[in-house]
């Protein structure tokens, strides 16, 4: 799709940068732009990831805390500054116009500024078996680091295929006995059955039908020939998908991760495309709030570094 460039502002921008997501790392990006005294505006849908979680874990003196406290105490930080906004709404397009960018809302109204940041996150993709929606976050999980702990040991499910699914497994073994269900394609490298068997991970080739239990309480996985394993928890070896297009739209280039495809940044969350960045689980395969938090942090430095570079220039 083409890039729009035929809005053209009738003043000027309103805002310094537009933050698409207002979770971790967009109010990450706009803690350090208003602390310069940037003009932002602060766009979210209230729909972040992590809502499915109970709590939050392995976030330094946030641990056991949960997300959306973590994030309302976050945002009333960032409110306490005089040029930041806030705007709870859908964003349903965004375009390249001169001197920026414009969004345009559910309603039919737009907004515009000079610079973007994409950090509206992720979705995750969920296998097609009963039982694993209505558990997502509890018992069904996907980050070890961030659940594993709260589980108590115990049989613990891995779901997935190919190398990925080998590596998750053997981190996950570090939390319990882990059983992994690689379905009926295998074909595991020699390498890969020993470090399996080193890491005491049973391997079951038959699918799993259903998930059981009283949700989202999990007691263990009926297989399709019957059989029932026990477990208290099933990690989901789940696909990511970036939750709009906008990026697309705006040219940015993409990335295969074993994953799913994210945002292509460098090291300093810069796009491909001049004056978009993006931060948070869209623009990693590796995602939780620490690192979500600390690309907010990076984008917003960088971001801020365009727009004096711009002004610099202008000067000359």
């Amino acid at each position: 799709m083409p890039i729009s460039t035929s809005i053209v502002p009738s003043e000027p921008m309103p805002h310094d940068a537009l933050i698409l997501g207002g979770s971790y790392a967009g109010l990450s990006a706009a803690q350090q732009l208003v602390r310069a005294r940037r003009r932002v505006l602060v766009i979210d849908d209230g729909k972040p990831r992590n809502r499915f979680a109970a709590r939050a874990h392995g976030f330094l003196s946030q641990d056991g805390r949960p997300g959306a406290e973590i994030a309302a105490a976050a945002r009333a930080q960032v409110a306490a500054y005089p040029t930041v906004a806030f705007r709870m709404a859908e964003a349903v397009e965004v375009e390249r116009i001169d001197g920026g960018f414009s969004v345009v809302f559910a309603d039919g109204t737009r907004t515009c500024g000079r610079r973007l940041l994409l950090s509206h996150g992720v979705e995750d993709v969920l296998p097609d078996i009963p039982g694993v929606k209505e558990r997502w976050g509890r018992t069904a999980l996907h980050c070890p680091w961030c659940h594993g702990y709260e589980i108590g040991l115990g049989p613990i499910g891995v779901l997935g295929r190919g190398d990925h699914a080998v590596q998750y497994a053997a981190t996950v073994a570090e939390w319990g006995q882990v059983t992994l269900f690689m379905g009926l394609e295998v074909g595991l490298s020699p390498e890969d059955a020993h470090l399996l068997y080193r890491r005491g991970v049973t391997i079951e080739t038959t699918p799993i039908e259903r998930l059981e239990g009283d949700a989202p309480t999990l007691t263990g996985a009926r297989l399709a020939d019957g059989r029932f394993v026990a477990l208290k928890a099933l990690f989901v070896g789940a696909q990511i998908q970036v939750g709009n297009p906008f990026a697309e739209r705006l040219g940015c280039e993409m990335t295969d991760t074993p994953m799913g495809r994210v945002i292509k940044v460098d090291g300093m969350q810069q796009t491909t495309q001049p004056g978009v960045f993006a931060a948070g689980d869209l623009a990693r395969a590796a995602s939780n709030i620490t690192l979500a938090t600390s690309d907010g942090m990076i984008a917003g430095h960088a971001l801020f570094r365009s727009l004096v570079e711009e002004e610099t220039q202008r000067v000359a």
